[in-house]
């Protein structure tokens, strides 16, 4: 068991991810202010295609970084992620490959607990904005035409890249649901 959690390696990563071809999103900086300061402990189950994931992650938040780390469900040490506002470390267990990118969980939790304007400042090729649906608040990222991502007019909207989905409207402490259907791809989030 000891050698399991020492094999790890710390890697710097990148702050961009694409979402989709054209489209990419660059991590924003940390909100200011006390009311963005949190921890919060979360289940995270993954399903892309017919294969399903499960961990626990960690988020610590508050005006110098965001750290996110991620737990197996039986507690094994799977990743931590430090995220300064500029740069972007991660400790990766071996056991996850060197396929896995532990920025993509943390740059979709930005989609998700981020406000809107911070995540369009730093969203190319999209944009994404909060949408009536039967959940109590919902969010989408649409691709857009590349002459205009500030107006938001039917022609300016291509496709729809993510979909979002809360149980309640404080958003961390509602059960999320992330779509990426192109991707057929799905997180839910748990608050614990």
């Amino acid at each position: 068991m000891l050698a399991l959690v020492g094999c790890s390696q710390t890697l710097q990563r990148q702050t961009c991810v694409a979402l989709a071809k054209g489209v990419d999103y660059c991590l924003a900086p940390i909100p200011l202010g006390d009311q963005w300061q949190r921890s919060a402990t979360q289940k995270a189950a993954i399903n892309v295609a017919d294969a399903h994931h499960e961990l626990l992650t960690q988020v610590e938040l508050d005006a110098n970084s965001l750290t996110l780390v991620g737990l197996a469900p039986l507690g094994q040490a799977l990743f931590t992620l430090i995220y300064d506002g500029e740069t972007l470390t991660s400790e990766q267990s071996s056991l996850l490959g060197s396929e896995f990118k532990a920025e993509y969980l943390l740059a979709l939790m930005q989609l998700i607990y981020w406000p809107e304007e911070s995540v369009n400042a730093h969203l190319q090729g999209a944009i994404l904005t909060s949408d009536n649906c039967d959940a109590p608040r919902c969010r989408k990222i649409y691709a857009t035409n590349s002459e205009s991502t500030n107006k938001l007019t039917p022609s300016a909207l291509k496709r729809t890249l993510v979909e979002i989905e809360y149980s309640q409207k404080p958003l961390w402490q509602s059960e999320v649901l992330l779509q990426i259907p192109q991707a057929n791809f799905e997180l839910k989030i748990s608050p614990l």
